[in-house]
Parts: structure tokens; sequence; C-alpha cells
């Protein structure tokens, strides 16, 4: 049996922490068949490795004050320990790992950045704010663990799309050129075309889609209202190659000569060109074009 008294620990997240080892049952730390339980393992390969910081889940204070103790019997040196929120997902709802709630393989696959699940899970129920880091050195720089709480914390998988969108946003053409290239990116055209899309890709896998266009041209977007206006513009369009000039001298060609301006002007003549709503502006993007639209 267990000695039946207070036990007392600084923890780094929850500060000064008590438990009264009355109110805990003895727990069972073998089996009958000779299984030993984490419980005892985890102590004696804490005490076995020299481990002095273990931080975890809140939902193992309790083990806590059992583990203190059976180091205290064993003769070891008490770790630091830090109890941490427990993650809940997007409504509340407990995650499972046993229920495959969320895994590594799906979020690679979805094209999410390391360094944006990284950035978030380092920050994640904390006082700080989140943002995108580049490498694992800016992420320890400023990091505390006294800044974080007990309470759970909501996961919502959906906040690592922007992450990763702002981290691909930040990375120099080093960072990514092995993509670049494998997209097909001549070599000469890899600093202004990254320069070009870096704002405009969600995932790794936009970096080949936007070349596609750039190279083999885009399947014109139009609605059935700007049909004719399209046609008009199109047959403006100067030749290939274009240059930093042609955007403007075209839509002030195409304005003088259907009298549309704003967004009635501009929109559908990147819809036509480029087969998207949204995208890179269009003065630096027309310079990239190999390849007109299709059709």
């Amino acid at each position: 049996m267990l000695n039946q008294t207070r036990i007392e620990w600084a923890d780094g997240i929850l500060g000064e922490t008590s438990i009264d080892a009355a109110s805990v049952s003895d727990p069972v730390l073998i089996r009958g068949d000779g299984q030993v339980l984490y419980t005892l393992a985890s102590v004696v390969d804490d005490t076995d490795m020299g481990v002095t910081h273990v931080v975890r889940g809140a939902d193992h204070v309790t083990n806590t004050a059992t583990q203190i103790q059976i180091i205290e019997a064993l003769g070891g040196a008490v770790p630091q320990f830090a109890h941490h929120s427990l993650l809940t997902g997007p409504q509340g709802e407990a995650l499972s790992k046993r229920l495959g709630t969320l895994a590594l393989r799906d979020l690679r696959a979805r094209g999410i950045e390391p360094m944006a699940l990284l950035s978030l899970m380092a920050r994640l129920g904390s006082s700080d704010p989140i943002e995108p880091r580049l490498s694992i050195d800016e992420l320890i720089d400023g990091f505390d663990i006294s800044r974080f709480g007990a309470a759970p914390t909501k996961f919502d998988a959906a906040d690592l799309d922007p992450l990763t969108a702002r981290h691909l946003c930040s990375l120099p053409l080093e960072a990514v050129a092995s993509d670049v290239a494998a997209a097909g990116v001549p070599a000469e055209m890899a600093p202004q075309f990254w320069a070009v899309i870096r704002e405009n890709i969600a995932t790794r896998a936009d970096i080949a889609a936007w070349w596609d266009v750039l190279s083999n041209g885009a399947t014109p977007d139009v609605d059935a209202e700007d049909a004719e206006f399209v046609a008009q513009a199109l047959a403006l369009l100067p030749a290939l190659p274009f240059d930093g000039d042609t955007w403007k001298s075209w839509t002030d060609a195409v304005k003088a000569e259907t009298g549309r301006k704003g967004k009635g002007l501009f929109m559908p003549l990147r819809k036509a060109l480029t087969g998207r709503a949204r995208g890179p502006e269009m003065a630096d993007f027309l310079p990239l074009m190999q390849h007109l639209p299709k059709g």
C-alpha cells in the first residue's frame, strides 16, 4: 500500500498542485500474468534514463501523485511535471487515436506543411498567438510552458489550411525549388514564377497547377452574359509574348471599345485567361504566359 499522505509538486502549467493519497486507490502495477503496466514501467524507464521533465495531458494528474511516491520509494529523482490541456474536436468532441480521428498520413495527403502543424501545436492552448514559423528554432524562441492552460482546448484541422498557405508564401525559392522544377518551370523563369504565384497557392500541388495554366493554357471560364464581351476582348489581345505593360494596355483598349469598367471589365478577362476568379496580379502573370487559353 502506498503512503497515505498528501503529495505535492510545483506543476509547470497548473502551479502548486497536491493530491491526497488517501483519496487514491492503490494502483495495479503488475498483472497476474506478469505484465508490467504503465504506472510502474514509465517510472522505471524515466528514472533509468534520467528524465528531468515530463509534459503530458491533464488526465494524468492523479497518476503523477502515485508515480512520485514510486519514484521516491525507488530512490530516484522526481522530474518536473507539467500537465497541459486535453484537445477536443471543433465542437468539443473527444479525439480518439483508436478511431483514427486524426492521422498524419491524412494531413500529409491534404498537403498540410509539417511546419504549419508544428506551428499550431506549439502554441495551441497557450496565451501566445499562433503564427507560422519557418523552423524549429523559431518555435523554440519565446516558448514558455507556463503560458499554457489545463482547460480543454479545441483543435480544428481546418486551421491548418490557412497556416499552410501562409507558411508557403513565406518560403524563399530555394525551399520549393524541387517542386518548381518538377512542375516543369524552366530554371531561368523560376524566380519570377515563384514571386508571382507564391501568394496564391494553398498547397505545393498548386505550384504545378499554376504552371499548367501558364504553359498549356487554361480552359476559359466565361459566363453566358459575358460571352460576347470576352470574344470582343480576345480579338484585341496582342500576340505573345506579353510584357509588363500588356495587361494595362489591353484592358484600356477593351474599355474604350466596349465601355466596360471596374469588376465588370477585369473579372471576365481574368476568368477567360486563367479559368479562375482569383489569382496573381494579372499584370505580373501575363508576361509568364507561354500559351493562350484553350478553345
